[in-house]
């Protein structure tokens, strides 16, 4: 199976973080993006790899179902093919992201 066939779940997510009951359930979502499989981009900003849309839709499914009551959070979907054309451009911070079809990682 080629790997254009496959989706990227991207999360987005603004959570409040003012008091200690906040803070606390913006930690625990984050745990539960990475124990669901997720992978940090940026702060605030993750995404997951799906077989299908079938697979993203349970995905969306068990993210409503764990999401903290107040904040927003946004997902979007794209092709694998999408998310690979991505232009990462850095300033003076050192990392080491991947910026090209190495990126895929197939389990």
């Amino acid at each position: 199976m080629s790997a254009y066939r496959y989706m990227r779940l991207l999360l987005f997510f603004d959570l409040p973080r003012d008091t200690a009951a906040e803070r606390g359930n913006a930690a625990r979502f984050r745990k539960d993006l990475l124990k669901d499989g997720f992978l940090m981009l940026q702060e605030s900003v993750y995404c997951k790899l799906a077989i299908n849309s079938t697979a993203v839709d349970l995905i969306k499914g068990r993210i409503k179902r764990y999401m903290p009551k107040k904040g927003s959070i946004m997902m979007l979907t794209v092709t694998e093919k999408q998310f690979e054309s991505m232009d990462i451009c850095l300033g003076d911070f050192a990392t080491n992201v991947l910026d090209n079809d190495k990126r895929l990682v197939i389990i």
